[in-house]
């Protein structure tokens, strides 16, 4: 690296004096041995030979529109009106931190307010904090709510074993330290949760989790009986639900819920290779469960002068209140990702969330419909994006013979649930066009 990166380079020396080292090598040999070693790295390059390396790079990429893609399984390719990226890169909203200063963030408080209000009516439950990371990270925090609803004294959290593994691996990852179990309830032949099973994990649990598309992409059709079997066993009942669902499904507090959770970047936000992502985050209106609630709620108030002013009404992180007391450690809000979201969610209204969610469920039964006449679908019934097709061959296989031809095919499954077998999920959403999933069975017909 030249020199003129490095404006204190030329004081090396005199500074290793200062601290009684002679040479650089000296200032690390109480490091163990074994433990230095060269990288190894190539000689700099100039910044346009950088350049032209990265756009090399980067030209091999394809994008959606260049190759068919039907991987979903928890990231989907939505369309994002081309407004929602203008707004977003206003210097207001894009340089924005954490709003600790109310009186010089009131356009940002109140934006993170619209995103709460919309969420709110979205998920049928009042009170939404202004987003958390994601939705894994949502339900892991949830799962630690509700132990501290109960005082510790119950540590069980029930989760359906149809299961995204990388939801299932955050839920792990917090809640170890908690000493919190986590119970898997499995899928019945239908492929929807086990009922009689779940009244068995159910006992002395703090919470009971579920989605209302599981991660197999079927509709659970008996929400508001899960919520039932785990209020009567004294458990807090979390659903977790996809935004695009909700203009043409009951409302997770329709249905029950105390607490609801959810990814809202898929609103308003492109894929951007799995992240950065926004989890909601919204429980019922009852203060015992709001001041249990992580991260920062935005309310609405009045200035000393009568104006209506916005401000962080709640902040139980660890930076603002004394640690030990703190809901949790690390529940900073995606801001920009949410009022993204918001804006999407402004610009549908209620008949555009409507006219969005029936589209999906259209190009899904029709992707359902087509696959099935090539192989087997394992489960019937009702799926929203994502549907699992089982193969007699690899699918390891068949995915690279779809790549080949320029299609990029579905999740495979046999990883994290082998006893599905040779079984990959295809997704669909309102973008997906019908040469796309003829293509895709054409390409199927020649190598499954």
């Amino acid at each position: 690296m030249g020199k003129h990166y490095l404006p204190n380079l030329a004081q090396r020396d005199e500074m290793l004096r200062e601290i009684g080292f002679g040479s650089i090598d000296e200032l690390f040999s109480d490091v163990p041995e074994g433990m230095v070693r060269e990288f190894g790295l190539p000689e700099g390059k100039s910044e346009y030979e950088v350049f032209l390396e990265l756009n090399e790079t980067l030209n091999k990429n394809k994008t959606v529109l260049e190759m068919p893609s039907f991987l979903g399984a928890g990231t989907y390719f939505h369309y994002i009106p081309a407004h929602i990226k203008y707004i977003i890169e206003r210097s207001e909203f894009l340089t924005s931190y954490t709003p600790y200063q109310a009186e010089i963030s009131q356009g940002m408080l109140q934006a993170l307010f619209e995103y709460q209000s919309m969420m709110a009516e979205l998920y049928g439950l009042p009170v939404v904090n202004s987003s958390m990371y994601d939705w894994g990270t949502a339900i892991a925090e949830a799962a630690l709510m509700t132990v501290r609803l109960h005082k510790g004294k119950r540590k069980r959290f029930v989760i359906p074993k149809a299961l995204s593994p990388e939801k299932r691996t955050v839920i792990e990852t917090y809640t170890r330290g908690a000493n919190l179990e986590v119970i898997e309830v499995p899928w019945n032949d239908e492929g929807k949760l086990d009922m009689e099973k779940l009244k068995e994990a159910v006992e002395n649990s703090a919470g009971v989790y579920v989605e209302m598309t599981n991660f197999f992409g079927l509709v659970e059709e008996n929400v508001r009986e899960i919520g039932e079997i785990a209020h009567e066993a004294g458990a807090y009942f979390v659903v977790g639900a996809d935004p695009t669902m909700l203009g043409v499904f009951e409302a997770p507090g329709e249905l029950g819920a105390d607490i609801a959770v959810g990814e809202a970047a898929y609103l308003g936000n492109p894929m951007n290779f799995g992240g950065p992502r926004a989890g909601v985050f919204a429980v019922r209106n009852d203060k015992k469960l709001i001041r249990q609630m992580p991260g920062r709620i935005i309310g609405m108030t009045k200035d000393a002068e009568g104006r209506r002013a916005f401000v962080m009404t709640l902040q139980t992180r660890e930076q603002h209140i004394r640690r030990a007391k703190a809901t949790s450690n690390i529940c900073s809000n995606e801001a920009l990702v949410a009022i993204a979201s918001a804006i999407h969610l402004a610009s549908l209204g209620p008949k555009g969330l409507k006219e969005l969610g029936e589209t999906i469920l259209k190009n899904t039964a029709y992707l359902m419909k087509r696959l099935s006449e090539i192989a087997e679908v394992p489960f019937e019934g009702l799926y929203f994006k994502d549907v699992p097709v089982r193969f007699e061959r690899p699918y390891r296989d068949i995915h690279e013979a779809l790549l080949a031809r320029g299609i990029h095919g579905g999740y495979y499954l046999g990883k994290h649930f082998p006893e599905l077998g040779e079984t990959a999920l295809f997704s669909a959403t309102e973008t997906t066009r019908k040469e796309w999933v003829e293509a895709l069975i054409k390409a199927l017909r020649e190598v499954a």
